[in-house]
């Protein structure tokens, strides 16, 4: 088998192996072991892309960024209703660490080791964008008893709720692109 321009070929574990580009995919030809007279099985097979792109990268910085807008925002202002927007702390702060620590696994390449790392990645997205959710519920209702008070702490409820909303839509569609890439 000889390689052509573009395409790279050799041995690794006792197999031949030729890879190349084509229009929309990275192909592989691999062979496994040979018969008696030496002719090798090849089969022939799309190579796996990066199971994160870059638009994904981009969603997952979001997640931080807007996730820790709320919980800041949350935080900076007189608490009117504890248990409300203790839940609304709790799944913010909790969401943003878990979410870290996915962005960094990811940076470090956990992702091209563990097959399951996509599933994972989707079921703890899909999980948080329906405590997300519950959470923006109750920061508009914390909103809504706000606006009697301080005007100031309501404009900055109504912040940490559209926040909310946005992060909240970004966990369903980063579970969802991970799920469906």
């Amino acid at each position: 088998m000889t390689c052509s321009a573009g395409s790279s070929c050799g041995w690794s574990s006792g197999q031949r192996y030729c890879s190349w580009s084509g229009p929309d995919k990275t192909w592989a030809l691999t062979g496994g072991q040979g018969d008696r007279a030496g002719n090798f099985l090849l089969t022939l097979k799309p190579q796996r892309e990066n199971s994160c792109s870059v638009s994904q990268d981009i969603m997952a910085w979001c997640l931080e960024v807007f996730g820790c807008w709320v919980w800041i925002l949350v935080a900076a202002t007189q608490v009117a209703q504890p248990l409300l927007q203790g839940w609304v702390m709790y799944v913010s702060l909790t969401s943003f660490l878990i979410s870290f620590m996915f962005l960094l696994s990811y940076l470090l390449g956990f992702y091209k080791k563990y097959e399951s790392w996509k599933v994972l990645d989707s079921l703890y997205h899909g999980t948080t964008a329906i405590l997300y959710m519950s959470a923006a519920v109750l920061q508009v209702h914390a909103t809504i008893v706000s606006e009697t008070q301080n005007l100031t702490n309501y404009f900055i409820n109504t912040t940490a709720s559209l926040f909310a909303f946005i992060t909240t839509l970004l966990y369903i569609l980063h579970a969802f692109s991970n799920y469906y890439h």
